[in-house]
């Protein structure tokens, strides 16, 4: 069943609808691989993911690494039920603008 449309401002800003686009189709993405997949600082990936996780949007967690061995644990990154329905409904929201009925 297709989404509700509804444009999201809080993830329409590039980078958060890149990482919510890479996110929606997976369980969960290592930080490390995001940073690198949307090519992006560090800094600017927390602040992006702070600001999703405050929305209620994203998840993170944090684990020991297997392949590590010292103490540093990795942190993944997922999209909440929450997340993936606004996710769902901008992308409806933008194909119903794109409609050529509704130029």
């Amino acid at each position: 069943m297709p989404a509700d449309p509804r444009f999201d401002e809080a993830i329409h800003a590039r980078t958060r609808l890149r990482l919510c686009a890479l996110l929606r189709p997976l369980d969960a993405a290592s930080f490390s691989t995001l940073v690198d997949t949307l090519d992006v600082s560090e800094a600017n990936l927390s602040k992006t993911i702070r600001n999703l996780i405050e929305l209620g949007y994203v998840h993170t967690s944090k684990q020991t690494s297997p392949e590590r061995a010292d103490s540093r644990r990795t942190t993944t990154v997922s999209l909440t039920c929450r997340g993936r329905t606004a996710f769902d409904g901008h992308i409806t929201a933008l194909r119903e603008l794109a409609r050529p009925e509704a130029l």
